[in-house]
């Protein structure tokens, strides 16, 4: 038994012995500060940011250009497309964390989906279209979820079932 505690303490000790080497072999280089990478604006010839943003089944093509806050969604008003205010209002959800509330106009073209996934694609094109507009916007709309696709879709329906998980009624006789 002694000689099995022996033998163990041993291994651990050539095994602390062995990764100090190879810390010591590998070199770690920090970055300097004047190396830091910052992200260019990508923006167009007509001064406009464009980006992609989906949610459900919808997908939405999103143009921001500076202006005074209108918003077009398939070349209608926003309050004639998006008819309820909740809608209208997570449109607005991205401009108003980022303080740029009525400082850009917005273009976008949306299909797919309902109006409720349609609103969530356009208002993640618009977190995206802001961020190629002014990188520095990047850090607020990740802390308010607005990049991050919301990758949530209906289930499929299997067979032998009414819908995804609903059964069909048993009937006893």
């Amino acid at each position: 038994m002694a000689e099995e505690k022996k033998g163990l303490e041993d291994l651990k000790e050539a095994l602390a012995e062995k990764q100090e080497e190879n810390a010591a072999d590998i070199a770690v280089e920090t970055p300097d500060e004047s190396q830091t990478i910052t992200a260019e604006p990508q923006i167009d010839a007509q001064g406009r940011a464009y980006a992609t943003g989906k949610r459900k089944n919808a997908v939405a093509r999103v143009w921001i250009k500076p202006g005074n806050g209108r918003v077009t969604v398939n070349g209608r008003d926003i309050d004639i497309y998006f008819a309820r205010p909740v809608l209208r209002m997570i449109l607005r959800q991205p401009f108003e964390v980022t303080q740029r509330t009525d400082q850009f106009d917005v273009d976008c073209t949306v299909t797919g989906g309902g109006l409720s996934g349609q609103a969530g694609a356009v208002r993640h094109g618009i977190s995206k279209a802001l961020t190629n507009y002014e990188p520095g916007l990047r850090p607020s709309l990740r802390q308010g979820g607005f990049l991050t696709r919301d990758s949530r879709v209906v289930e499929r329906k299997k067979y032998g079932r009414a819908k995804a998980r609903r059964s069909f009624q048993f009937s006893k006789r």
